[in-house]
């Protein structure tokens, strides 16, 4: 089985809401996800973390600490099943950031259908199956506490 290596980004604005994309593929239902991608030749997790974070949101922030690391199989749009090593990285940004495609790829205009800031009760009021992976509300308020502790 195919090895891929993806960094995933957290972006978190100071308000607390998490940034998410709705994705859609032909192998499951749409859900939500974080922004971030796949490493290429050569490049580490943290470069590849901030390549995707100005693709895919036009943002050139700091990439912050790793908050979670995913070894799991599956498959994205056109794929087949992957073994996918993903590293999620936490990404804080102010309020009202404006967020664009800067350079998308094909394949990310055809299965991203829009963004949205989620705050912690819209995110719990959802259905877990909403999110991939599952366990992103869980790191939300996990990620909320420590601020929280820090203040």
């Amino acid at each position: 089985m195919q090895i891929r290596k993806c960094s995933r980004l957290f972006i978190l604005d100071s308000d607390g809401r998490l940034l998410l994309f709705l994705y859609k593929d032909e192998h499951q239902a749409p859900f939500w996800a974080t922004a971030g991608g796949e490493l290429k030749t050569g490049e580490s997790y943290a470069d590849a973390a901030a390549r995707e974070l100005y693709e895919e949101t036009g943002l050139t922030l700091k990439i912050g600490s790793l908050l979670k690391e995913r070894d799991e199989v599956y498959a994205v749009a056109r794929s087949t099943p992957a073994r996918w090593l993903e590293k999620y990285y936490l990404v804080e940004c102010p309020p009202n950031t404006d967020i664009f495609a800067a350079e998308w790829t094909d394949e990310e205009k055809s299965t991203i259908q829009k963004w949205k800031w989620w705050d912690i009760a819209e995110i719990q009021n959802e259905d877990t199956a909403a999110f991939k992976p599952e366990w992103l509300p869980d790191l939300l308020s996990a990620v909320l506490s420590e601020r929280k502790k820090r203040i």
